[in-house]
């Protein structure tokens, strides 16, 4: 990383390279078509390119790149979840992270500093006892922290047992950690444009063209191109696009909002999170303030936000920082969730033959978006599902085979 700073630095012109080739015109066929330029999509483009040689691919997405749910997060990575499935799985994740700046060749700011989830109730306390013993066994570093461990963990934080929810215990990840959303989605963006992938930027999807019970092509605001094989990876809008393909998925799309403060001197380096307030706090490398909560209450299709849940969360993060009582909003956005009934994604076959999903994401997208881009580009290119994604199948609402995830959000919804 320095010698390619210090070789930019020294080029007669700029850029010195682009990061991304002109965009072509889409060609009449393509071996597989990924709708959805996000993390999850360029990286399942990265690598079905760079592992499986598999390089007529083109990814297709109505914005820019990673201009959806990508840019709306609040860049948390984690593993502590509550089945062996799904903590298996975000550890897969979690590995990744660690040496995906060095493979992708550019800084993702990424940083391991712990989340402490804390428990103000006896019924959490025994959650998080369960919680700490599936992550030991499974290799994720979860354990119970007390009250004096907390404080030594987050001095700055209230400890008021007169409080309105008082802390009686918590869950310590020391694997949970941050990343840069953006940086991500351009390093797998670059390294799928550098092995032959094309990316369509301002390219909506507008149908599936389906026959025989095959999904064989798209149709596009640029015209209707032939695939073998199509990848959708939309967020929130999962259950629009799988309508295209003639199926539903049991998905109800929420917004889910979230702000972040003026620049403050570094003073908390875990993130803190509470299941009781509905809120989660970290602090970014620039200082500011970045505070998340829960879903809104209602199905929307919009990023807009809005003022009461702003006053939610404000007077919730209040409870645990009181001092930050004058601090200045600087911004609050939204990004749109697509929830399914047990709070876990959809991975894997749908009722469309090579019609993959990637959807049913919730509020744990970001974080999967290493080890879902590399299981997904297994997926299509064996035309099988490895037995990682097997748990999160579409036919398990069927089967009631449920992947039960609702208590393990850093936030309850």
């Amino acid at each position: 990383m320095p010698f390619g700073l210090l070789k930019y630095g020294f080029a007669k012109t700029y850029p010195a390279n682009p990061i991304l080739p002109k965009t072509p015109e889409l060609k009449p066929s393509y071996d597989v078509v990924i709708i959805g330029a996000g993390g999850h999509g360029l990286a399942t483009a990265y690598y079905l390119s760079t592992v499986h040689g598999i390089t007529n691919v083109a990814v297709l997405d109505k914005g820019y790149i990673g201009g959806g749910n990508t840019a709306r997060n609040t860049a948390v990575i984690r593993s502590n979840y509550i089945t062996p499935e799904a903590v298996r799985f975000y550890k897969e994740s979690v590995d990744i992270w660690t040496g995906l700046a060095n493979d992708l060749g550019i800084n993702l700011l990424y940083t391991q500093r712990g989340q402490l989830t804390l428990a103000h109730t006896d019924a959490t306390v025994r959650t998080f006892r369960e919680r700490a013993e599936v992550g030991t066994h499974l290799g994720a570093r979860t354990k119970m922290v007390d009250l004096k461990q907390i404080a030594e963990i987050v001095p700055c934080m209230t400890l008021d047992p007169e409080a309105r929810y008082p802390i009686q215990g918590g869950l310590w990840h020391e694997d949970g950690g941050t990343g840069r959303h953006d940086a991500m989605a351009w390093g797998y963006a670059m390294g799928a444009s550098r092995a032959g992938v094309e990316i369509h930027q301002k390219t909506e999807v507008t149908g599936v063209t389906v026959e025989n019970g095959k999904a064989v092509g798209v149709e596009t605001t640029r015209g209707t191109v032939r695939c073998g094989q199509v990848v959708q990876a939309v967020a929130g809008m999962s259950s629009v696009v799988a309508k295209m393909a003639g199926f539903r998925l049991p998905i109800r799309t929420y917004p889910l909002q979230a702000m972040v403060t003026v620049p403050l001197k570094p003073f908390l380096d875990p993130m803190i999170s509470s299941t009781a307030l509905h809120t989660y706090v970290s602090q970014t490398a620039r200082g500011e303030l970045v505070i998340g909560g829960g879903s809104d209450p209602y199905e929307l299709y919009s990023t807009r936000s809005t003022l009461d849940l702003k006053e939610s969360l404000i007077a919730d993060t209040l409870e645990l920082f009181p001092f930050l009582a004058e601090v200045k909003l600087m911004r609050q956005w939204a990004g749109m969730t697509d929830m399914t009934p047990d709070y876990s994604p959809i991975m894997g076959e749908s009722p469309v033959q090579n019609y993959w999903l990637d959807a049913g994401w919730g509020t744990w997208g970001f974080k999967a978006t290493p080890v879902t881009g590399k299981r997904m580009a297994e997926t299509v290119a064996a035309g099988k599902v490895p037995d990682i994604l097997q748990p999160f199948r579409l036919d398990r609402f069927r089967s009631f085979a449920l992947a039960n995830e609702m208590g393990a959000t850093a936030a309850s919804h």
